[in-house]
This record gives C-alpha cells, sequence and structure tokens, in this order.
C-alpha cells in the first residue's frame, strides 16, 4: 500500500467513518465505544481530523478508530475504509521490487479484460442482485456491459467496466456479490475509476439535465429511471482532467447538473464538496427512510423526481434520443 494511499484514508472526515461505524455524533461527540460511557466524552477535531476521549484516553485517527472498534489490524482497518468510502486501492505487492517494475504495473492494461465485456455473461448470483435486489433495467445492465466471474476461491463478483468519453476500456472495478464480504470491491493495477458512465456524456442535448451519483449502481437506477447520469464517488478522486471536460460540457451545452446526495453526512459533504467545483449543481432531498438513490428506486421503480414532469425510457438513453 502506498503512501499517498494511506494518505486518503486518514483525510477521510474522521466523523464520517464514526457513523458509518454506528457511532451517533452530536456536536462533535458521542458516547465513547471503549469504555462504559453514559456521558458523551469521545470528542472529534474536524480540524485535525481526529478523535480523543476525555475519560479512557483513547485517541488517533480514522485508520486509529476502525482498528479499535472494529478489532483489525492495520491492514484490515485500511481494507474496511476503502470499501465503505470507495476509495480506489492498488492491489497488494510483492515487497521487494524495482521502481520501474513497480511503474510498469500500475499502467492498466486494457486489452487483458476488454474480451470479457464482449459477451457478458451474468451468473444466477448477479442477476438476483441486478434485477431483483436493485431492479435495474436489463436494457442499461447490456449498455453498461456488466458482466460475472468466480475468483480461485469461489467467491463470485461483479465485473463493472469504465470507459472513457470516446468508449475506450480505462478501468474495472469487481465488486463482490457476498453480502458482507470482504474486500467489498477489487481494482485492477493502474485501473482509471474516478467517474462513471462518461460515455453517457456524448449524448446529451443542449440544457439536458445529468444526473451525479455516488455510486454506480445508484447510477444503474438512474439510467433505469430514464435519466443520463455519472457516478463520482469521491470529488477527492476528481482529477483536473475530469473537471475539465465536465466544465466544458457545462458551458457548451448548458448542461445543469442534479444530485440526490445519500442521506448521510458523507453523502451530503460529498455534494458540497462537487458543490465547490460546480457551483450550479443542484440538491434534491431523497425521501425518509432511503439512503440512497438506488434504495428509493429499489423500492419505488419509476419514483417522481423533483423537477421532471416525465420521465423517459431507459431505451432512449441507450440510444442517445
Amino acid at each position: 500500500m502506498e503512501k499517498y494511499e494511506l494518505q486518503k484514508l486518514r483525510d477521510l472526515p474522521v466523523e464520517g467513518v464514526a457513523e458509518r461505524l454506528g457511532l451517533q455524533v452530536v456536536r462533535h461527540k458521542c458516547l465513547c465505544p471503549f469504555h462504559d460511557d453514559r456521558h458523551p466524552s469521545l470528542s472529534f477535531s474536524v480540524s485535525r481530523n481526529t478523535f480523543r476521549c476525555f475519560v479512557c484516553g483513547a485517541s488517533g485517527g480514522t485508520i486509529d478508530l476502525v482498528m479499535r472498534l472494529l478489532r483489525k489490524t492495520f491492514t484490515e482497518a485500511c481494507r474496511w475504509l476503502a470499501d465503505e468510502h470507495n476509495v480506489i486501492m492498488t492491489s497488494e505487492r510483492p515487497r521487494m521490487q524495482t521502481q520501474c517494475v513497480r511503474h510498469e504495473e500500475r499502467a492498466f492494461d486494457a486489452s487483458r479484460y476488454e474480451r470479457f465485456f464482449l459477451r457478458p455473461w451474468l451468473s444466477p448470483e448477479a442477476r438476483r442482485f441486478l434485477y431483483e435486489e436493485r431492479r435495474i433495467d436489463a436494457r442499461v445492465v447490456r449498455w453498461c456491459r456488466l458482466t460475472s466471474w468466480k475468483d480461485k476461491q469461489g467467491v463470485l463478483w461483479l465485473q463493472i467496466p469504465y470507459y472513457d468519453r470516446e468508449g475506450k476500456l480505462i478501468g474495472i472495478q469487481n465488486r463482490n456479490l457476498v453480502k458482507g464480504a470482504l474486500p467489498r470491491f477489487r481494482f485492477p493495477q493502474g485501473a482509471e475509476c474516478s467517474i462513471y458512465n462518461l460515455p453517457v456524456l456524448k449524448m446529451l442535448r443542449p440544457q439536458e439535465p445529468l444526473y451525479i451519483t455516488e455510486g454506480c449502481s445508484d447510477c444503474w437506477a438512474m439510467l433505469s429511471a430514464g435519466h443520463k447520469a455519472i457516478a463520482i464517488p469521491s470529488a477527492t478522486l476528481l482529477k483536473p482532467k475530469d473537471v475539465e471536460q465536465l466544465s466544458s460540457l457545462i458551458a457548451q451545452l448548458s448542461t445543469p447538473l442534479h444530485m440526490f446526495p445519500d442521506r448521510d453526512e458523507p453523502g451530503e459533504r460529498l455534494f458540497l464538496q462537487l458543490q465547490q467545483v460546480f457551483p450550479g449543481i443542484e440538491h434534491h432531498q431523497l425521501p425518509a427512510g432511503c439512503k440512497d438513490f438506488g434504495e428509493w428506486w429499489s423500492l419505488t421503480p419509476n419514483p417522481s423526481l423533483k423537477g421532471n414532469k416525465a420521465s423517459p425510457q431507459p431505451l432512449s438513453i441507450m440510444r442517445g434520443e
């Protein structure tokens, strides 16, 4: 694990990590889980991004909090954080390698994977996840070229390709289909997975809305609802070229941006971070009881989106109509 990757995990908002762990943070404090606490004594410093209990002395950063609360090793805590916050990490490599070899391994070899998406195949578990649990439209699944596979340990994975605007394969996200299993996500060396579903940008018409979602599954749900969408899991992962590409599109087509942030602190924080980059992005509130748009869609197919009187059919998106 590289130093810059560890820094990504340490820079995750510590209060957001605490809430993902089930702690209830109110005014930068919560009950300390490390001793029998009846009055909130665990305090969070937003400026330092740390936590500290003034009773039992527990303290540290994001990784320390996960290690102590979930009783994980350093490596396990890092994997948990990466999975929970969609932080892209490179696969573990042997320690004894030359700098030259490391550099070569970071390059993503699209030729190794392109054939997997020519004729996508979905296992029964993948079909159950996409069609029964998530209620994703089959045309969206075909458009996104989703496929599945099983590793040597017998673990089932959903394989999600990332393409650039011109349709060139630039990365892959492997999603574990076993509920609660870790790691939840795996990425090949050098995969570029900062923005998902970039090819849809070429289909946008002047002044047509573009929805930004937090993850791939939310993006599939938005596409199934008939709206053009991309996924940006983290504003910190956006590269200058990504920002320039979207900013140019907005300027040329007068594209309005919309977002239904996840109903949690990390989701709202992502919206605020994106708002700093794209000031015109419009905020939409999810209904109570729905943690993200994907869940809303799975519970209520064809939900009414504010500001959209009629949702086009998914097929119109696939054809670019």
